[in-house]
């Protein structure tokens, strides 16, 4: 007797193609040195100039520790800067001049995998773009 088909799960399909791409966007960061972490980082900084190290956790929904590491990371490669980097004051993060054209080349990468799976997933796109502009009510990203 053969097994039965699990019935389709939207969430489970969504997971799925967002591993795939997400695989694919770290395959094109990585000569860049960088992860998709460490890009949503810089561009978060970029976005915010003189966020905190808490306020970065918040919006990346990983841990302050994580958060750390990360911007250590980016601050040793020279993409980033903490204006108050001294003990007891609160971080002012800021992107550097070569962290600026960093992310221009990471974001000219997104771009062109964003056609790619726009090309292929019209209607995919179309949709996700909605759910972008008006998240899910009651769910934990809009909360």
């Amino acid at each position: 007797m053969a097994a039965e088909t699990p019935p389709f799960s939207p969430v489970i399909a969504l997971l799925t193609v967002a591993a795939i791409w997400d695989a694919r966007l770290e395959h094109e960061l990585r000569d860049l040195g960088l992860s998709t972490r460490k890009y949503a980082l810089l561009a978060h900084v970029e976005a915010t100039p003189g966020i905190s190290f808490s306020e970065l956790a918040r919006r990346s929904q990983i841990t302050v520790q994580s958060v750390h590491t990360a911007a250590r990371s980016l601050a040793e490669a020279g993409f980033v800067v903490d204006a108050n980097a001294h003990a007891g004051a609160a971080s002012d993060l800021r992107v550097t001049p070569e962290g600026i054209r960093l992310l221009r080349a990471a974001d000219a990468r997104l771009a062109a995998l964003d056609a790619t799976f726009g090309g292929g997933a019209p209607t995919l796109t179309s949709a996700l773009e909605g759910l972008h502009e008006r998240p899910f009510e009651g769910s934990a990203a809009s909360e």
